[in-house]
């Protein structure tokens, strides 16, 4: 049986699943636990197919570049940076994903803390530019 997830990420999902912007949600160790629709596109397939995705297998299937076509190191991708360091981040990035096509994104990514400084994990956004 699954282990329950905590309040503030299923309010999260909920709340992602009613925006017209592309976001991911990360659990506490990595793992992409939802992506809203306007996100499929970018992952080139539908949550409903995929479910959640380990961390391990999201940095094999998505490549990750600076603004200057430089390819991020996993620890220096916006999403981890949140996530490690516990604290917002924005950056221009290129992303392709099962070697897609490169894409230009303005990529937020937000922790998510609850009571008591409790790290939950992390909301993405993404925007095409």
């Amino acid at each position: 049986m699954p282990l329950a997830k905590p309040i503030q990420l299923i309010l999260a999902r909920q709340l992602a699943s009613g925006m017209a912007t592309a976001i991911m949600l990360f659990d506490a160790q990595g793992n992409l636990v939802f992506y809203n629709e306007p996100a499929e596109p970018i992952l080139n397939t539908r949550f409903d197919e995929t479910g959640e995705i380990k961390v391990d297998d999201l940095l094999r299937v998505v490549s990750v570049a600076d603004e200057n076509r430089e390819l991020l190191s996993p620890e220096d991708r916006p999403g981890r940076v949140a996530r490690l360091e516990r604290r917002p981040i924005t950056q221009t990035i290129w992303m392709s994903c099962n070697d897609s096509a490169w894409r230009r994104f303005q990529a937020t990514a937000v922790p998510i803390i609850g009571e008591q400084a409790e790290f939950h994990g992390v909301m993405h956004f993404f925007w095409e530019i």
